[in-house]
């Protein structure tokens, strides 16, 4: 179980980081081209004629705003699983430094079991979005791609994150009853 998961946990992780760098680039095209357009537009460039011609027939990357809000909601999905099974995220332990093994694997336990709730009802909530959004066909504004498409990859992303979290308060559960070894202090 804890090899699949792993596998499975670093391949979304793995498309996540696809996904941004798609993102970042599409972005950064869309810049320059929005860019050069406006130079294409500008008194210097009418005058020139032909160079001003060719700037003017850049311009930004259709949809590029849809994508990106598309996007980003898929890659912050896609980090989740690993983020929960390799123990990365955001965690404030100032307080909890000096306490025992003990209370800090119980403390572990408890945001574990919190974070795994939480995924269940996210991928209950997505899922009804995603129905809803099948429904009615919504559509986004440019490029008319249905919205269910990315709430179904988040809804399955999510659903594989709270299967994951389960598998970590399984862990959790074990480190908290594990027997003390008598050489670690």
């Amino acid at each position: 179980m804890n090899r699949a998961l792993t596998l499975i946990a670093r391949i979304l992780a793995l498309l996540g980081g696809f996904v941004l760098i798609a993102l970042v680039l599409t972005t950064t095209f869309s810049i320059i081209g929005r860019s050069l357009n406006t130079i294409g537009h500008s008194d210097v460039m009418e005058n020139i004629g032909w160079l001003g011609g060719l700037l003017r027939s850049f311009g930004p990357i259709n949809g590029d705003y849809e994508l990106v809000e598309a996007g980003v909601a898929i890659a912050i999905f896609a980090f989740l699983p690993w983020c929960q099974l390799s123990r990365t995220h955001a965690t404030v332990d100032v307080f909890t430094n000096f306490l025992g093994r003990r209370v800090n694997a119980l403390l572990s336990l408890i945001w574990e079991i919190m974070l795994t709730a939480i995924l269940f009802v996210v991928t209950w909530r997505i899922s009804i979005g995603t129905s809803e959004k099948m429904r009615y066909g919504e559509t986004t504004f440019l490029l008319q791609m249905p919205v269910w498409w990315p709430y179904a990859i988040c809804t399955v992303i999510a659903g594989i994150a709270a299967v994951v979290g389960l598998y970590v308060v399984w862990q959790r559960l074990a480190e908290l009853f594990a027997k003390e070894r008598p050489d670690a202090a």
